[in-house]
């Protein structure tokens, strides 16, 4: 899955706890400490190359550097 690939190679430093759970009729929703990041649901499509980091990295902020960097 893309998106979990990005998440840890960017932020696998501040990232404690990821999860994939499945859900039924296709659900992916992408879900940080309890609030909804994206949802496949609610946009009708599957997310983007690069657009659940891009999320992420908007959630944490400029101040938490990406991994490596």
């Amino acid at each position: 899955m893309r998106a979990v690939d990005d998440l840890l190679s960017n932020y696998q430093h501040v990232i404690a706890d990821l999860r994939l759970v499945m859900g039924s009729k296709g659900v992916f929703d992408v879900t940080v400490d309890g609030e909804l990041l994206y949802s496949k649901h609610d946009t009708g499509r599957h997310a983007d190359d690069g657009e659940v980091l891009k999320l992420f990295s908007e959630l944490v902020g400029p101040d938490v550097r990406r991994y490596g960097t």
